[in-house]
């Protein structure tokens, strides 16, 4: 495991630092990777709620709030890492804005009621959720959350370049940039947007 240091890009927070420790299953999302995310997300974040599923770091969520985002959601399993997202966000004084929610993504969803306003919700799962015996519960969550998104929404993904878009709702309609090994995954809630049972390859 190695310590390293993730920097906050742009915005009311731009140049700010976090710490946290890189294993299996947890790495960071590379700044070229979350410049690219915020890019294109545009002004679909400035005063919207920002959900950043599997944490990790929180630099994404964190960013968001940098940018205008009106308040972040940060839903991560470990331990020792939500512990560390919350005396960040103490430190910060952001109390008031962003709220750590230490849960398992996949139970999260289940239970997760949206408002009516449009919100940006970020996926960034462990690589290895991408393939083996949790790909087809990734698939569900994808699905379980898309579902209940309020119209005007944004869902954006972090995957791996090789993740067979078939399992995600409406598969076709989604908007796909790669950067290097990482692949984001685009797609804004039209009203009437349906759902479909997640592809079982």
């Amino acid at each position: 495991m190695d310590k390293v240091e993730v920097r906050i890009v742009a915005g009311e927070f731009r140049g700010r630092k976090l710490g946290c420790v890189v294993h299996a299953g947890l790495r960071p999302t590379p700044q070229l990777v979350r410049e690219a995310l915020f890019s294109i997300l545009g002004n679909a974040v400035p005063g919207s709620l920002f959900y950043d599923v599997f944490a990790g770091s929180g630099v994404v969520g964190l960013e968001a709030v940098s940018r205008g985002a009106k308040g972040a959601r940060l839903i991560e399993r470990d331990a020792a890492q939500a512990a560390e997202l919350q005396r960040t966000v103490t430190q910060w004084r952001l109390a008031a804005r962003v709220q750590v929610l230490r849960a398992d993504a996949y139970r999260w969803a289940e239970r997760w009621m949206p408002g009516t306003e449009a919100v940006n919700v970020f996926f960034s799962p462990p690589f290895p959720d991408l393939a083996g015996e949790k790909a087809a519960a990734f698939a569900q969550l994808i699905h379980a959350v898309w579902g209940k998104l309020p119209p005007q929404s944004v869902c954006s993904i972090q995957v791996e370049v090789g993740f067979d878009l078939a399992v995600l709702p409406e598969a076709t309609e989604w908007d796909a940039r790669d950067y290097g090994r990482n692949r984001l995954l685009f797609r804004v809630k039209e009203p009437g947007a349906t759902d479909e049972p997640p592809h079982t390859p």
